[in-house]
């Protein structure tokens, strides 16, 4: 049976580190069918304001375009993993329903969620120091990003190593 680790936690907290290292370190092959890649495949035009509103919003909830989207990013993931494929997605649970579908979509799977926690400062820090994210993402998911989920494995990326994160998640 196929393996689905669903990796979620705001902005800057580690997700696609972990992801890309997993993808090296896990002995059989694992897609990467994360949130960025979905998010990628919308015209530019959504990318940015207004229309980026309708997507993700401001980072805490979602719009028609990105309840569709996302929606159907489980729906490819639970196609592909139920063609024997593993999958590792990345993703930011800001919205109770989106867990809710996830958790009723792979009830019945091999599927794992990992909570990645990060002070608040560490997260904003590191917004700034990447110069390639919307500085204030991770303050306003930071309160919502873990209110509606149960994780299998819970990792603080300002303690661990991503080399010790991905350990724990294969030990898990």
């Amino acid at each position: 049976m196929p393996t689905i680790i669903f990796i979620n936690g705001t902005s800057s907290s580690g997700k696609t580190s972990l992801l890309k290292l997993l993808q090296k370190k896990l002995p059989e092959p694992f897609l990467d069918m994360g949130l960025d890649k979905f998010i990628w495949m919308l015209p530019g035009r959504y990318l940015d304001r207004p229309l980026w509103d309708d997507v993700l919003g401001k980072a805490v909830h979602s719009g028609p375009v990105g309840w569709s989207l996302f929606s159907g990013m489980y729906h490819a993931i639970a196609a592909a993993a139920s063609r024997g494929n593993n999958i590792l997605a990345d993703h930011v649970f800001v919205e109770r329903a989106w867990v809710e579908e996830c958790a009723a979509l792979f009830a019945e799977t091999n599927a794992y969620l990992i909570g990645l926690r990060c002070p608040l400062e560490v997260l904003e820090q590191r917004e700034k120091d990447r110069k390639d994210r919307t500085l204030g993402q991770a303050k306003l998911q930071y309160e919502v990003i873990h209110k509606y989920t149960q994780y299998d494995l819970e990792l603080d990326t300002s303690k661990l190593t991503a080399e010790e994160c991905v350990e724990q998640v294969i030990e898990r």
